[in-house]
């Protein structure tokens, strides 16, 4: 049981930041609207969140070797903390000005990877500083590409 609810919670956590993340630096990048930030960021936290976690819940199923209980906590937990991660970037794009919010968006994003990598680090017993170092290149690598996506779109549709 408190595998499934680990995996969910882990799962739900680093895809809440990384496509959140993603999300809000490619749409500024590519709109600079407040508005389309926001109705992203709520669409992401609702549609990726069951997204992710009926994903998570037919991987396990399929493997046949989990109770109906630890599919259910894992799609749970993956959906929950999908949900509540991705709300906490409304915050900053709510209270900041855009551009501070992607700022704020960044450190806060690469901030609970950096955390969540070194608890995982630490369990396994291995050296944190390459697994941070790992989670937080891919982490922007994915940010870098949303970035010059947004750019691109902006550019070839028509943004100014």
């Amino acid at each position: 049981m408190q595998s499934s609810l680990k995996a969910g919670l882990h799962f739900g956590l680093t895809s809440g930041v990384i496509t959140t993340l993603g999300l809000v630096v490619g749409l500024h990048a590519g709109t600079r609207s407040q508005l389309a930030v926001i109705g992203g960021i709520l669409t992401i936290a609702v549609a990726d969140a069951l997204s992710d976690a009926m994903g998570v819940h037919v991987s396990r199923e399929a493997e046949e070797i989990y109770l109906d209980r630890e599919l259910w906590l894992a799609t749970g937990a993956t959906f929950g903390a999908k949900l509540v991660i991705a709300l906490t970037f409304l915050v900053p794009v709510v209270l900041l000005p855009l551009p501070w919010s992607i700022l704020v968006s960044v450190v806060w994003g690469l901030g609970l990877i950096t955390g969540l990598s070194y608890l995982i680090a630490r369990s396994r017993r291995v050296a944190p500083a390459r697994v941070v170092l790992e989670h937080l290149l891919l982490a922007l690598l994915v940010v870098g590409i949303a970035y010059a996506l947004g750019l691109w779109v902006a550019r070839y549709f028509g943004m100014p």
